[in-house]
């Protein structure tokens, strides 16, 4: 696929756009002023690997504890940059805070919801001069919940006067890249670069996200923030936003992305992050960790010692990678495979990096180890899985050593 060419823009010590990779983010969903659960969550979703956080600035109690919120963070060793939504008052909640206006690595601008007529004007002025003033970029998200209104109107009047007019939904989508392309234009008549700015048109629909993205992207060369608005809660809200922003991805369309899961009761905030990068990795177009390729089950798979291993497996690797990453580079892009049954097992083995056929049900008691297409090993007994995991181990030492390499 050929990749979409945008301007860069520099995000705290992240680059999004240009040539870099897709960068992931997520959004906390805690009280702002409560200084420590912030810290926590914040903390949480960097180690599951979300490069960017956003967090809302809606009062002047969390305007005052985003300071703090930095500090916590840095005693902590955590350097993720930090992006303030602000809604209705952040004109004024940038101008009061100057702490806050500095902390943030980058602002969230909705234009539905600066203000209107001339208030409006002179509030999003107000912001983007904060951000020239502090040299911060800005993400104008527009979102089709909160669309100005008044363009809207303007864009079904010029709408109503065609020959042939487009349907409301055709006119929607036209109303939201609009509305983009001329805050973003009226950004850099203020003095905003370009380099400082990344676009957003948020919808809930997977067809109407796409369709929008492919105006927004034939447009303009702006950075591009890439996500449902709302996508959902469980399977629903995963399977929504991989539809819809895999078929963006693969037109080379989107610089940043993020999956706005709805916690399940008791789910963890991070699992949106955890569903990005897999969406990017799936795809080819980066690696975080190296992914395990099981089978289904069947009939042949009664016994869930290959759905266990699996799991166990997958998760095991997720708690290397953070010592991994920099000990052995290069072993993020690592296949494996945990397979049930000699149909399929074996050959699905060998095509993996290192993989092992598990017995299905009522075959002899012995799990074949494949490494590089070649067969290495039979495990048996009640250890296979900590045996495996060792193999593991010694085959990524051995493989993507930087020293050894040396």
């Amino acid at each position: 696929m050929t990749r979409r060419q945008s301007v860069g823009v520099k995000v705290g010590g992240i680059m999004v756009g240009g040539n870099a990779p897709i960068v992931v983010q997520s959004m906390t969903n805690t009280d702002t002023a409560d200084i420590d659960a912030t810290i926590d969550q914040i903390s949480l979703l960097a180690e599951a690997g979300s490069e960017l956080v956003r967090i809302t600035v809606n009062t002047e109690k969390a305007a005052a504890a985003v300071g703090p919120i930095y500090e916590g963070l840095l005693k902590r060793n955590i350097n993720v940059p930090l992006i303030g939504d602000f809604h209705y008052i952040g004109h004024t909640l940038l101008t009061k805070y100057p702490d806050c206006a500095q902390a943030l690595a980058k602002y969230r601008i909705n234009p539905g919801n600066v203000g209107s007529g001339t208030k409006r004007d002179e509030r999003f002025a107000a912001m983007i001069e904060t951000a020239i003033k502090y040299d911060k970029p800005v993400r104008i998200g527009v979102n089709w919940g909160s669309l100005d209104q008044a363009l809207l109107a303007h864009v079904m009047d010029e709408n109503a006067r065609l020959d042939k007019p487009l349907d409301t939904r055709d006119v929607m989508h036209n109303a939201l890249v609009r509305s983009a392309l001329e805050s973003a234009r009226q950004a850099e008549k203020i003095g905003l670069g370009r380099d400082h700015i990344i676009i957003s048109c948020k919808v809930s629909e997977v067809q109407d996200l796409i369709r929008v993205y492919d105006l927004l992207a034939a447009k303009c060369d702006y950075a591009l923030h890439l996500g449902l608005t709302e996508a959902g809660i469980g399977s629903k809200g995963i399977v929504a936003s991989t539809a819809a922003m895999s078929v963006l991805l693969q037109q080379g369309i989107g610089d940043t992305i993020r999956v706005s899961l709805t916690p399940e009761p008791g789910g963890e905030r991070s699992r949106e992050v955890i569903v990005a990068r897999e969406i990017l990795q799936t795809m080819g177009l980066r690696h975080f960790t190296p992914l395990v390729v099981a089978c289904p089950g069947c009939g042949r798979t009664t016994s869930t010692v290959f759905q266990e291993l699996a799991a166990d497996i997958q998760d095991w690797l997720r708690e290397q990678m953070p010592a991994w990453r920099n000990k052995f580079p290069g072993s993020e892009a690592l296949s494996v495979a945990v397979m049930g049954c000699v149909v399929n097992g074996p050959g699905e083995s060998k095509h993996a990096d290192i993989g092992i056929s598990l017995p299905g049900t009522g075959e002899e008691l012995a799990a074949p180890v494949f490494v590089d297409g070649k067969r290495l090993k039979t495990l048996r007994g009640n250890n296979i899985a900590q045996e495996f995991k060792n193999i593991v181990s010694s085959y990524v030492a051995g493989r993507f050593d930087v020293n050894e390499v040396a």
